[in-house]
């Protein structure tokens, strides 16, 4: 009797061998996770093309689940106070660690050859990625930069006319009111 194994998507222990990963239940828990998968990679995939920076905020903490490598992966990369959406799945999906672990557990879990490639990054496509991040740090530093200098601008305008409004008390109106405080008491 071949020794018991436990399969970590049908969550139980079969007796049968291999037998187990082509029963029914078996394929149908498998393409159920892989779907639930899916989307998260799908978008990180579009982010190959047009990487998005955005100002740090808790939830880009969230992690995701990768099958294939039995790991929780950072979803978005995050430094100080910038976040690149899905640059950490795009970099998880891209190392080769991550191919080798998708190639096992294809094997182990005869899935849909077709589908392997939609959760594998090539090498290129995480080149692309990257100049495309270097690009939208730039760009964001820059709209940063111009949200500062209106910033700047509009706090010069408001102690300019801050100081005016001193001076023109100070001109006019200050006399008369220590004059009128001194004949009330």
């Amino acid at each position: 009797m071949a020794p018991p194994q436990r399969c970590p998507l049908c969550r139980q222990t079969f007796f049968c061998g291999r037998g187990h990963v082509y029963s029914r239940k078996h394929q149908r828990q498998l393409k159920a996770a892989l779907e639930r998968l899916l989307p998260q990679v799908e978008a990180a995939r579009k982010a190959v093309r047009a990487a998005q920076v955005e100002r740090y905020v808790p939830e880009h903490d969230r992690c995701c689940w990768c099958l294939c490598c039995s790991c929780e992966v950072q979803k978005h990369l995050s430094h100080g106070n910038l976040t690149v959406l899905h640059g950490g799945l795009l970099e998880h999906l891209a190392s080769p660690e991550h191919k080798k672990a998708t190639n096992k557990f294809w094997w182990e879990n005869k899935a849909e050859v077709q589908m392997k490639e939609k959760f594998l990054i090539s090498p290129q496509d995480y080149a692309r990625f990257k100049k495309s991040m270097v690009k939208s740090l730039d760009s964001y530093e820059e709209k940063e930069d111009e949200v500062i200098k209106e910033m700047a601008a509009q706090i010069r305008e408001v102690e300019q006319s801050r100081q005016e409004v001193v001076r023109s008390v100070l001109e006019v109106g200050f006399p008369r009111r220590i004059q009128s405080s001194i004949q009330i008491h």
